[in-house]
């Protein structure tokens, strides 16, 4: 049916590749694209020969915005999936626009500099595609993402107003190392440490990193830990979703990684602030980065699953209702399928859905949107068509 061009060709690239390689009645043409090269023609010779689609691969720097945009225009994709870094997608925004072509991606923007993500950089260009005639689909992940099409697929079917969502993400996958991140480490880090707020009346409540604790137990997991985060999907459910008095988002986190993290802290290795070293300026938490095992390579050890999902409470026709719906997903089988943990694999399947429906017009329309602005139900299908199969049940129990 079509052209995709996919930037980044790390452990979520990765699984985006195998994914649209599998769905190659969709995906006709591939090209992979990133700084590493080598990355993109090792998924290239994996690949070809198992799957119908065409693959070609490109070296790109995703921050040049002429580069990227030649590029685009010479392999004449329908869709650009952006799985780079946050700080690029600006770039390849622009990029995209310049060349003319619908774009998706899994995070949202982040400056460089300051370790704060927020909507407003991307939702900036709204008018701009609008006027191109183009689509942009933000945060076609799963949190965020999935997250959001959970909550229009609930509003939609189940509610006349949602009062109240938490998002629960849990990791019980054990990958046998001290401390690892299970994605990006400079992303994961910066986002664990920084401040935590949640979205309650119309305002912004902003708590201490990790201030805010409780346990919960998670379907095929068991008790976990989870502790209070900021994360964007928070900001774009907030004006989407009818009725909402109070959104927050919790993760799981065991505790050696937190203690690891608090001493990494404490002698300023998770700082963003450039320092000098043997006469060259660096950013301790891009050296950090360089030490740490990358997540790309954690597949072939980590054992245990995920349970990621969203409670709702509202009303629908007067009565009060409690929803919750979730994935399980299984390192090991993640492993299996893609050669990927499942942190990967449950981003990397997502950010394929988005790219097939902007592509085959099912979630096209000019301007910039989240994943919630569309009708949930493709998408809900193709969870279970791809992967990443979801469950429900209408007694969940959150401690408040």
């Amino acid at each position: 049916m079509g052209k995709i061009m996919i930037i980044g060709a790390g452990g979520v690239g990765s699984v985006a590749v195998h994914k649209c390689c599998q769905n190659d009645e969709v995906f006709t043409e591939l090209l992979i694209a990133s700084r590493s090269i080598e990355k993109c023609d090792a998924l290239k010779e994996k690949l070809q020969g198992t799957t119908k689609t065409k693959i070609s691969t490109a070296k790109v720097d995703a921050d040049n915005v002429e580069e990227l945009t030649a590029l685009i225009k010479s392999f004449g994709p329908d869709v650009v999936l952006n799985l780079a870094l946050p700080y690029q997608d600006l770039t390849i925004m622009d990029a995209c626009l310049a060349a003319g072509v619908n774009y998706v991606d899994t995070a949202n923007y982040e400056p460089l500099d300051t370790a704060k993500f927020e909507y407003k950089y991307q939702w900036a260009y709204k008018e701009k595609f609008e006027k191109a005639g183009l689509t942009a689909l933000l945060g076609s992940g799963f949190d965020p993402g999935v997250t959001g099409v959970f909550s229009a697929y609930a509003m939609k079917h189940y509610f006349d107003e949602i009062h109240y969502i938490d998002i629960l993400d849990a990791n019980a996958g054990d990958h046998g190392y001290p401390f690892a991140t299970n994605f990006n480490p400079e992303i994961n880090i910066r986002e664990v440490t920084a401040k935590g707020s949640y979205w309650e009346d119309g305002d912004w409540v902003e708590t201490e990193p990790m201030e805010i604790k409780r346990v919960y137990d998670f379907p095929e997991i068991g008790e976990k830990d989870m502790y209070l985060l900021h994360h964007e999907e928070l900001e774009s459910l907030a004006l989407n979703i009818k009725g909402i008095k109070r959104i927050r988002f919790f993760m799981t986190f065991g505790q050696s990684y937190l203690t690891h993290l608090k001493c990494l802290e404490n002698v300023g290795m998770t700082s963003i602030v450039p320092i000098e070293f043997e006469g060259k300026q660096i950013v301790p938490l891009q050296f950090l980065k360089a030490v740490l095992p990358d997540p790309a390579s954690l597949g072939p050890r980590t054992k245990g699953k995920t349970n990621i999902g969203c409670i709702f409470t509202g009303v629908k026709d007067g009565k009060k209702v409690h929803y919750y719906v979730y994935n399980v997903c299984d390192h090991e089988e993640c492993y299996r399928e893609v050669g990927s943990q499942a942190i990967s694999y449950t981003t990397g399947v997502p950010a394929m859905i988005g790219a097939m429906l902007v592509m085959n017009g099912t979630w096209r329309k000019p301007g910039v949107y989240n994943v919630e602005e569309f009708d949930p139900d493709p998408f809900m299908d193709a969870l279970n068509k791809w992967g990443l199969p979801w469950q429900e049940t209408f007694s969940p129990e959150l401690v408040d």
